[in-house]
């Protein structure tokens, strides 16, 4: 059964809730498939009136901003040694890799990073716990945040179901394309990312190695 097969057994409010908490727990730095529930959901949307496309772009949005914020939080306190235990637990998402490119994304852009990582799926979970980590300051990273989330989120929402509208009928008999698509475009992105995340890794060890051993101190 297709996603957004399943979806049309549940009923409107269930959709809001689920919608909200896997896109605040994905945001949060667990490794959940956000972008496709938000997709199926916005041609579910479209298709079938009793679910409210507002309501959906806002639950959505909320969960974005509201989990890359505790994501935040808990970096924050839990400092490298966090970013260790998730290596721990997802190795295949938190490996020194992936922490090391996207460590690089942070010091080269900054907030920026937070906000055009809410478009990339493997940095959309790094963001808010890296952010804590590597102390960002909070007013700047909650800006980045919550224009991110609306964008990503409510865009993504206004987009899929406006297309859902005007394309009704090919979308019927063709819906499975939609989710295909986004599943594909996920992991292409996650495939560029994985190998640019070897390659920053490579060229951590390479300068770690060049570096020159401290002098001891004279007695």
């Amino acid at each position: 059964m297709h996603v957004q097969e399943w979806l049309e057994t549940v009923p409107p409010l269930s959709i809001y809730l689920l919608v909200g908490v896997v896109i605040g727990l994905e945001s949060l730095g667990i490794p959940l498939p956000g972008e496709i529930v938000l997709v199926s959901s916005a041609l579910l949307a479209s298709q079938h009136g009793d679910i409210n496309p507002y309501i959906l772009g806002a639950c959505a949005t909320a969960g974005a901003i509201i989990g890359d914020s505790i994501g935040y939080a808990i970096g924050r306190k839990g400092g490298r040694p966090l970013l260790a235990w998730l290596g721990g637990k997802f190795p295949k998402h938190f490996g020194p890799a992936q922490i090391a490119m996207a460590e690089r994304s942070f010091e080269k852009w900054g907030m920026w990073a937070v906000f055009f990582g809410r478009f990339v799926a493997l940095l959309r979970i790094f963001a808010g716990p890296l952010a804590g980590v590597l102390r960002m300051p909070y007013w700047k990273f909650l800006i980045a945040n919550v224009f991110g989330g609306i964008l990503w989120a409510g865009g993504t929402t206004a987009v899929i179901y406006s297309v859902g509208v005007v394309a009704e009928a090919w979308l019927k008999r063709f819906s499975w394309l939609g989710l295909v698509l986004a599943v594909l475009i996920g992991v292409t992105s996650m495939l560029v990312l994985k190998s640019r995340a070897k390659k920053a890794a490579a060229e951590a060890e390479t300068r770690t190695a060049l570096e020159p051993e401290p002098v001891p101190a004279a007695d």
